[in-house]
Protein backbone atom coordinates (compact mmCIF):
# COMPACT_ATOMS: atom_id res chain seq x y z
CA UNK A 1 0.00 0.00 0.00
CA UNK A 2 1.28 3.13 -1.04
CA UNK A 3 1.60 5.83 1.56
CA UNK A 4 0.87 9.94 0.91
CA UNK A 5 3.16 12.51 2.84
CA UNK A 6 2.22 16.01 2.06
CA UNK A 7 4.71 19.08 2.58
CA UNK A 8 3.52 22.57 3.01
CA UNK A 9 6.09 24.97 0.65
CA UNK A 10 5.68 28.27 -1.15
CA UNK A 11 5.56 30.85 2.38
CA UNK A 12 4.36 33.85 2.50
CA UNK A 13 4.67 36.52 5.08
CA UNK A 14 3.04 39.38 6.97
CA UNK A 15 0.99 41.71 5.24
CA UNK A 16 1.33 39.72 1.66
CA UNK A 17 0.44 36.70 3.75
CA UNK A 18 -2.70 38.12 4.77
CA UNK A 19 -3.91 39.62 1.67
CA UNK A 20 -3.24 35.82 0.05
CA UNK A 21 -5.59 34.39 2.78
CA UNK A 22 -8.77 37.04 2.07
CA UNK A 23 -8.21 35.94 -1.96
CA UNK A 24 -7.99 32.30 -0.93
CA UNK A 25 -4.73 32.07 -2.59
CA UNK A 26 -2.96 30.85 0.53
CA UNK A 27 -3.74 28.85 3.52
CA UNK A 28 -2.70 29.94 7.08
CA UNK A 29 0.19 28.12 9.06
CA UNK A 30 -1.01 27.11 12.44
CA UNK A 31 -3.84 29.16 12.09
CA UNK A 32 -1.07 32.49 11.58
CA UNK A 33 -2.38 35.01 8.72
CA UNK A 34 1.28 36.65 9.36
CA UNK A 35 2.41 33.37 7.37
CA UNK A 36 0.92 31.27 5.13
CA UNK A 37 1.43 28.60 1.88
CA UNK A 38 0.24 28.04 -1.67
CA UNK A 39 2.10 24.94 -2.83
CA UNK A 40 2.23 21.41 -1.16
CA UNK A 41 4.41 18.85 -2.05
CA UNK A 42 3.22 15.25 -2.68
CA UNK A 43 6.07 12.50 -1.50
CA UNK A 44 5.85 8.87 -1.32
CA UNK A 45 8.86 6.64 -1.33
CA UNK A 46 9.23 6.40 -5.00
CA UNK A 47 8.07 10.18 -6.17
CA UNK A 48 7.43 13.59 -5.75
CA UNK A 49 5.46 16.40 -7.05
CA UNK A 50 4.65 20.00 -5.80
CA UNK A 51 1.22 21.23 -7.37
CA UNK A 52 -0.91 24.81 -6.25
CA UNK A 53 -3.70 24.37 -3.49
CA UNK A 54 -5.85 25.45 -5.84
CA UNK A 55 -6.05 21.76 -7.32
CA UNK A 56 -6.09 20.10 -4.57
CA UNK A 57 -9.96 19.71 -5.61
CA UNK A 58 -9.24 17.97 -9.38
CA UNK A 59 -7.50 15.05 -7.37
CA UNK A 60 -9.53 12.03 -6.42
CA UNK A 61 -9.66 8.63 -4.49
CA UNK A 62 -7.14 8.16 -0.89
CA UNK A 63 -4.87 11.37 -2.25
CA UNK A 64 -7.17 13.47 -2.14
CA UNK A 65 -8.47 12.04 1.44
CA UNK A 66 -4.98 12.11 2.84
CA UNK A 67 -4.06 15.35 1.42
CA UNK A 68 -7.42 17.16 2.92
CA UNK A 69 -6.44 15.70 6.06
CA UNK A 70 -2.95 16.53 5.77
CA UNK A 71 -3.67 20.41 5.50
CA UNK A 72 -6.26 20.56 8.00
CA UNK A 73 -3.66 19.89 10.58
CA UNK A 74 -1.18 21.90 9.06
CA UNK A 75 -3.35 24.86 8.91
CA UNK A 76 -4.93 24.42 12.50
CA UNK A 77 -4.14 26.55 15.93
CA UNK A 78 -1.78 25.30 17.41
CA UNK A 79 -2.71 24.96 21.27
CA UNK A 80 0.06 24.40 23.85
CA UNK A 81 0.11 24.62 27.56
CA UNK A 82 1.67 27.43 28.60
CA UNK A 83 3.07 28.79 25.37
CA UNK A 84 1.42 30.96 22.49
CA UNK A 85 2.51 30.55 18.97
CA UNK A 86 0.91 33.79 17.42
CA UNK A 87 4.73 34.94 17.14
CA UNK A 88 6.86 32.52 16.16
CA UNK A 89 10.00 31.29 16.14
CA UNK A 90 9.47 30.77 20.29
CA UNK A 91 13.04 30.56 21.59
CA UNK A 92 14.17 27.83 24.05
CA UNK A 93 17.44 28.65 25.63
CA UNK A 94 19.98 25.64 26.32
CA UNK A 95 21.65 26.00 30.09
CA UNK A 96 23.99 22.83 29.87
CA UNK A 97 25.51 22.33 33.62
CA UNK A 98 27.83 19.58 32.73
CA UNK A 99 31.74 19.67 32.08
CA UNK A 100 31.71 18.55 28.90
CA UNK A 101 28.95 19.39 26.59
CA UNK A 102 30.34 20.20 22.90
CA UNK A 103 29.85 23.25 23.05
CA UNK A 104 30.04 24.63 25.85
CA UNK A 105 30.79 22.35 28.84
CA UNK A 106 32.51 23.21 32.12
CA UNK A 107 31.66 27.16 32.04
CA UNK A 108 28.38 27.13 34.04
CA UNK A 109 28.52 24.23 36.32
CA UNK A 110 30.37 25.91 38.65
CA UNK A 111 29.40 28.10 41.76
CA UNK A 112 26.42 29.96 40.49
CA UNK A 113 27.56 30.46 36.28
CA UNK A 114 24.74 28.49 35.86
CA UNK A 115 21.96 30.62 37.58
CA UNK A 116 23.78 33.87 36.14
CA UNK A 117 23.49 32.42 33.02
CA UNK A 118 20.26 31.50 33.29
CA UNK A 119 18.80 34.94 34.39
CA UNK A 120 21.06 35.93 31.41
CA UNK A 121 19.32 33.93 28.60
CA UNK A 122 16.10 34.66 30.19
CA UNK A 123 16.64 38.47 30.49
CA UNK A 124 17.56 38.11 26.45
CA UNK A 125 14.52 36.68 25.63
CA UNK A 126 13.73 32.99 25.95
CA UNK A 127 10.55 31.69 26.91
CA UNK A 128 11.84 28.48 27.35
CA UNK A 129 14.67 27.27 29.18
CA UNK A 130 16.13 24.19 28.86
CA UNK A 131 18.46 22.74 31.77
CA UNK A 132 20.48 19.56 31.44
CA UNK A 133 22.98 18.04 33.49
CA UNK A 134 24.37 15.05 30.77
CA UNK A 135 25.59 15.73 27.93
CA UNK A 136 24.04 13.61 25.01
CA UNK A 137 27.05 14.78 22.29
CA UNK A 138 28.15 12.10 20.14
CA UNK A 139 30.93 10.20 22.04
CA UNK A 140 29.32 10.47 25.40
CA UNK A 141 29.22 8.19 28.09
CA UNK A 142 25.88 7.82 30.33
CA UNK A 143 26.02 9.75 33.81
CA UNK A 144 24.41 8.07 36.90
CA UNK A 145 21.24 9.19 38.02
CA UNK A 146 21.82 10.93 40.92
CA UNK A 147 25.29 12.29 39.83
CA UNK A 148 22.78 13.85 37.04
CA UNK A 149 20.45 15.43 39.31
CA UNK A 150 23.07 16.85 41.75
CA UNK A 151 24.15 19.07 38.82
CA UNK A 152 21.26 20.08 38.19
CA UNK A 153 19.20 20.57 41.39
CA UNK A 154 21.10 23.58 43.04
CA UNK A 155 20.64 25.91 39.79
CA UNK A 156 17.13 24.85 39.16
CA UNK A 157 15.91 25.38 42.11
CA UNK A 158 16.84 29.30 42.65
CA UNK A 159 15.75 29.63 38.94
CA UNK A 160 12.53 28.74 40.02
CA UNK A 161 12.59 30.65 43.05
CA UNK A 162 13.18 34.36 40.79
CA UNK A 163 10.47 36.65 41.46
CA UNK A 164 7.98 37.15 38.60
CA UNK A 165 9.29 33.98 36.65
CA UNK A 166 6.81 33.15 34.42
CA UNK A 167 9.12 31.46 32.01
CA UNK A 168 8.88 27.58 31.00
CA UNK A 169 11.49 25.43 32.81
CA UNK A 170 12.52 22.43 30.48
CA UNK A 171 14.45 19.61 31.71
CA UNK A 172 17.08 18.08 29.32
CA UNK A 173 17.15 13.97 30.66
CA UNK A 174 16.73 10.45 29.06
CA UNK A 175 15.79 8.91 32.89
CA UNK A 176 12.64 8.47 34.45
CA UNK A 177 13.68 9.14 37.87
CA UNK A 178 15.41 12.70 37.33
CA UNK A 179 12.39 13.51 35.40
CA UNK A 180 10.10 12.37 38.61
CA UNK A 181 12.39 14.74 40.54
CA UNK A 182 12.08 17.90 37.93
CA UNK A 183 8.75 17.33 37.67
CA UNK A 184 8.12 17.56 41.49
CA UNK A 185 10.19 20.68 41.65
CA UNK A 186 8.05 22.81 38.97
CA UNK A 187 9.74 21.71 35.99
CA UNK A 188 7.15 22.42 32.87
CA UNK A 189 8.17 20.54 29.99
CA UNK A 190 10.54 17.16 29.29
CA UNK A 191 12.71 17.31 26.76
CA UNK A 192 14.33 14.03 25.90
CA UNK A 193 16.31 13.31 23.40
CA UNK A 194 16.06 9.61 23.49
CA UNK A 195 12.73 10.09 21.90
CA UNK A 196 11.18 7.70 24.76
CA UNK A 197 13.27 5.09 23.97
CA UNK A 198 16.37 5.14 26.52
CA UNK A 199 13.97 4.26 29.56
CA UNK A 200 11.36 2.45 29.42
CA UNK A 201 10.06 3.98 32.50
CA UNK A 202 9.31 7.58 31.34
CA UNK A 203 6.15 6.67 29.15
CA UNK A 204 4.93 6.15 33.27
CA UNK A 205 6.24 9.07 34.58
CA UNK A 206 4.69 11.39 31.73
CA UNK A 207 1.15 9.48 31.45
CA UNK A 208 1.11 10.28 35.76
CA UNK A 209 2.07 13.48 35.36
CA UNK A 210 0.77 14.76 32.02
CA UNK A 211 2.93 16.77 31.56
CA UNK A 212 4.44 18.33 28.35
CA UNK A 213 7.08 16.74 26.32
CA UNK A 214 9.16 16.95 23.40
CA UNK A 215 9.52 13.56 21.37
CA UNK A 216 13.19 14.31 19.99
CA UNK A 217 14.52 11.73 16.94
CA UNK A 218 18.01 9.55 17.71
CA UNK A 219 19.49 7.09 15.99
CA UNK A 220 21.26 4.46 17.95
CA UNK A 221 23.21 6.26 21.27
CA UNK A 222 25.43 9.06 21.76
CA UNK A 223 28.15 6.43 22.12
CA UNK A 224 27.62 5.00 18.36
CA UNK A 225 25.29 7.27 16.82
CA UNK A 226 27.26 8.97 14.78
CA UNK A 227 29.31 5.54 13.56
CA UNK A 228 27.94 5.56 9.53
CA UNK A 229 23.99 6.20 9.91
CA UNK A 230 22.15 5.00 7.36
CA UNK A 231 18.56 5.76 6.44
CA UNK A 232 16.80 4.71 3.58
CA UNK A 233 14.60 8.05 2.81
CA UNK A 234 16.12 10.04 6.21
CA UNK A 235 12.94 12.80 5.84
CA UNK A 236 10.57 10.11 5.60
CA UNK A 237 12.17 7.72 7.85
CA UNK A 238 11.79 10.27 10.67
CA UNK A 239 8.18 11.27 10.23
CA UNK A 240 7.01 7.33 10.48
CA UNK A 241 9.12 7.10 13.63
CA UNK A 242 7.24 10.48 15.13
CA UNK A 243 4.11 8.84 13.75
CA UNK A 244 4.55 5.50 15.10
CA UNK A 245 5.37 7.40 18.97
CA UNK A 246 2.22 9.65 18.68
CA UNK A 247 0.27 6.13 17.62
CA UNK A 248 2.32 4.33 20.98
CA UNK A 249 2.32 7.30 23.27
CA UNK A 250 -1.55 7.37 22.93
CA UNK A 251 -1.92 3.96 22.96
CA UNK A 252 -0.50 3.86 26.45
CA UNK A 253 -3.30 6.45 27.68
CA UNK A 254 -1.37 9.87 27.00
CA UNK A 255 -4.17 11.97 25.33
CA UNK A 256 -2.97 16.14 25.44
CA UNK A 257 -1.65 17.59 22.36
CA UNK A 258 1.34 19.35 24.40
CA UNK A 259 3.82 17.28 22.60
CA UNK A 260 6.74 19.09 20.69
CA UNK A 261 8.45 17.53 17.66
CA UNK A 262 12.06 17.86 16.93
CA UNK A 263 13.77 15.98 14.17
CA UNK A 264 17.28 16.01 15.81
CA UNK A 265 19.76 17.32 14.06
CA UNK A 266 23.37 16.03 14.44
CA UNK A 267 21.39 12.88 16.39
CA UNK A 268 22.39 10.10 14.25
CA UNK A 269 22.64 11.89 11.19
CA UNK A 270 25.50 12.68 9.23
CA UNK A 271 26.11 16.07 7.02
CA UNK A 272 24.08 15.29 3.58
CA UNK A 273 20.69 13.71 6.71
CA UNK A 274 20.92 17.49 8.57
CA UNK A 275 21.08 19.16 5.28
CA UNK A 276 18.40 17.47 4.05
CA UNK A 277 16.26 17.38 6.95
CA UNK A 278 16.44 21.53 7.22
CA UNK A 279 15.86 22.07 3.54
CA UNK A 280 12.37 19.48 4.12
CA UNK A 281 11.37 20.49 8.15
CA UNK A 282 8.36 21.52 6.93
CA UNK A 283 7.29 18.30 5.97
CA UNK A 284 6.20 17.71 9.86
CA UNK A 285 3.86 20.01 10.28
CA UNK A 286 1.23 17.24 8.58
CA UNK A 287 1.72 15.55 11.72
CA UNK A 288 -0.39 18.33 13.69
CA UNK A 289 2.47 19.16 16.31
CA UNK A 290 4.59 21.92 16.72
CA UNK A 291 7.99 21.20 15.35
CA UNK A 292 11.03 22.52 16.84
CA UNK A 293 14.60 23.10 15.51
CA UNK A 294 18.05 22.69 17.43
CA UNK A 295 20.71 23.21 15.01
CA UNK A 296 22.95 25.58 17.46
CA UNK A 297 26.71 25.08 17.12
CA UNK A 298 26.12 22.13 15.40
CA UNK A 299 29.39 20.46 13.66
CA UNK A 300 27.12 20.80 9.91
CA UNK A 301 28.28 24.32 10.21
CA UNK A 302 31.85 23.18 10.83
CA UNK A 303 31.59 21.12 7.70
CA UNK A 304 29.39 23.45 5.64
CA UNK A 305 31.75 26.89 6.82
CA UNK A 306 35.48 25.10 6.18
CA UNK A 307 37.82 27.46 7.41
CA UNK A 308 35.17 29.98 7.90
CA UNK A 309 34.29 27.98 11.05
CA UNK A 310 34.21 30.04 14.87
CA UNK A 311 33.94 28.48 18.06
CA UNK A 312 30.71 30.26 18.76
CA UNK A 313 29.39 29.18 15.31
CA UNK A 314 26.73 32.15 15.26
CA UNK A 315 26.64 33.00 11.92
CA UNK A 316 25.33 29.58 10.90
CA UNK A 317 23.43 29.13 14.13
CA UNK A 318 21.52 32.13 12.78
CA UNK A 319 21.30 31.21 8.97
CA UNK A 320 19.81 27.95 9.54
CA UNK A 321 17.33 29.87 12.48
CA UNK A 322 16.31 31.75 9.69
CA UNK A 323 15.76 29.84 7.20
CA UNK A 324 13.79 27.39 9.97
CA UNK A 325 11.52 30.51 10.98
CA UNK A 326 10.33 31.02 7.15
CA UNK A 327 9.77 27.47 7.22
CA UNK A 328 7.40 28.02 9.65
CA UNK A 329 9.29 25.91 12.77
CA UNK A 330 7.68 27.16 15.85
CA UNK A 331 10.86 26.72 18.32
CA UNK A 332 14.24 27.18 18.21
CA UNK A 333 16.58 25.61 20.61
CA UNK A 334 19.67 27.73 20.95
CA UNK A 335 22.62 28.88 22.86
CA UNK A 336 23.04 32.39 21.92
CA UNK A 337 19.35 33.76 22.59
CA UNK A 338 20.65 37.18 22.49
CA UNK A 339 21.90 37.59 18.83
CA UNK A 340 19.05 35.33 17.69
CA UNK A 341 16.53 37.08 19.08
CA UNK A 342 18.19 40.30 17.31
CA UNK A 343 18.72 38.39 14.38
CA UNK A 344 14.66 37.81 14.14
CA UNK A 345 13.28 41.29 15.11
CA UNK A 346 15.67 42.71 11.89
CA UNK A 347 14.55 39.99 9.85
CA UNK A 348 10.94 40.61 10.79
CA UNK A 349 11.57 44.25 9.95
CA UNK A 350 12.69 43.70 6.48
CA UNK A 351 10.33 40.63 5.96
CA UNK A 352 7.32 42.18 7.41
Amino acid sequence: MIKYYTRACNFYFGQTSIEKIKKKQSIPLHGNKLISFDTIEILTRKTKKKISIKKIKGLKGKIKKKLLFDINQIKKKKRFKYLNFSNIPVLMGILNLTPDSFSDGGKYNKNKNGLTHGKKLIADGCQILDIGGESTRPGSKTVEPNKEWKRIFSTLSQIKKIKKMKKIISLDTRKSSVMRKGINNNVNLINDVSGLQYDPNTIIVLKKTNIPFVINHTQDNPTTMQKNPKYKNVVLDIYDFFDEKIKYIRSKGIKHNNIILDPGIGFGKNLKHNITLMRNISIFHSLGFPVMLGASRKRFIRDLSGVNDSKERLGGTISSSLYAMMQGVQILRVHDVNEVNQSIKIFNSLKF
